[in-house]
């Protein structure tokens, strides 16, 4: 638990978030269970999760359209266009899964909300100089609004925002280093050692990766990339490479379901917790995320290898995998299963609740 450590006492240092006011949240988190409990009264057996997303996963199995799956990372092309798994963790730490939910798949630009959450703990929000916190409304690797923004990416979630993020990490730690520390980090999270970076994967992202070299190259013409590219974006790519099954990235995400708590240890503080929510909501699925908040109603990322990483805050920890992008480079399947997940269990945060 070294890194949770080192994270609870960045997050807690802060002057916002005072020994109090942490001590006050893990009262709460102790309660989680039972908040999930009150969402959750009166549910008949048949709604209960396990058997909702057994049922979606039986309804999508043979869908007619499964959305395209990413041709321009040759291993990810070849990934079968039939794979589909979920897992939720609940609050309480059950766990449901449904179809290959135990078969690990490139999480690709999930890993950017880890990489935030640990550059965040490392400089808090001196983070924010160099990076956004709005919607691009742009393709997830568009070069576009870099020119006129000055070389500050509008968020955390697009290629250039986490590029950013991996060079501020790379500002005190080698590249080995930090790539050691993002793997130690999903792993405890997760609560798994079997979680692994895919060389395989990693290598074909640095041999295809020409637009995220524009990127950087642009970003460092601005002043905003302080590190050699090349070792920036061989970082990157390695973060993007992790390979994780539905059950282990689902279990991962119970720290932004749970106020910041995983395990019984705080991992950041609540507020930060919260902020991260909100901009995987407004920010997290690329010039789709209005959309899929529309649609869905939770913090969700996603990745072009056809993982969403979703979150219902105090209820669940979600995870679906379905190879098939959109026209945005999220998850066809995968977004249809978390729309109707929602639509049967109330989950969205918009929807109206009586504590």
């Amino acid at each position: 638990m070294a890194i949770f450590l080192a994270l609870r006492e960045s997050s807690c240092s802060q002057s916002y978030s005072r020994k109090g006011a942490c001590l006050r949240w893990s009262a709460l988190s102790r309660g989680a269970g039972s908040l999930e409990a009150s969402l959750n009264r009166g549910t008949s057996g048949a709604d209960a999760p396990g058997a909702v997303i057994a049922e979606i996963a039986e309804e999508l199995r043979f869908a007619d359209y499964r959305g395209k799956v990413a041709d321009y990372i040759p291993p990810l092309a070849a990934v079968p266009d039939t794979k589909f798994g979920i897992a939720v963790v609940m609050a309480d730490g059950a766990v449901h899964t449904a179809g290959d939910a135990e078969e690990a798949f490139s999480i690709q630009s999930i890993s950017k909300v880890f990489a935030l959450t640990l550059a965040l703990g490392a400089v808090g929000d001196q983070l924010w100089s160099r990076v956004g916190r709005e919607p691009s409304g742009s393709a997830f690797n568009s070069i576009v609004q870099l020119e006129t923004e000055h070389g500050i990416p509008r968020n955390p979630f697009i290629n250039a925002g986490a590029i950013v993020v991996t060079d501020v990490l790379l500002g005190r730690l080698e590249p080995r280093e930090a790539i050691g520390q993002m793997l130690r980090f999903v792993r405890e999270l997760a609560g798994d050692d079997g979680i692994v970076i895919d060389e395989v994967v990693a290598a074909a992202e640095s041999e295809t990766g020409f637009r995220n070299r524009a990127l950087a190259n642009y970003m460092r013409a601005f002043g905003n990339i302080h590190g050699d590219v090349e070792r920036v974006l061989g970082t990157y790519f390695h973060f993007c490479a992790l390979a994780m099954s539905c059950r282990q990235l689902a279990l991962a995400g119970r720290y932004l379901m749970n106020g910041g708590i995983s395990h019984g240890h705080r991992v950041i503080n609540e507020r930060r917790a919260r902020r991260i929510n909100a901009l995987m909501m407004s920010c997290g699925h690329y010039d789709n995320s209005g959309d899929f908040a529309y649609r869905i109603g939770l913090p969700g990322k996603s990745g072009v290898g056809g993982g969403i990483l979703a979150v219902a805050p105090g209820t669940a920890s979600i995870a679906v995998w379905s190879p098939g992008l959109n026209q945005s480079g999220n998850s066809h399947l995968g977004q249809l299963a978390l729309e109707r997940l929602v639509q049967r269990t109330g989950w969205s945060v918009f929807e109206p609740r009586s504590l």
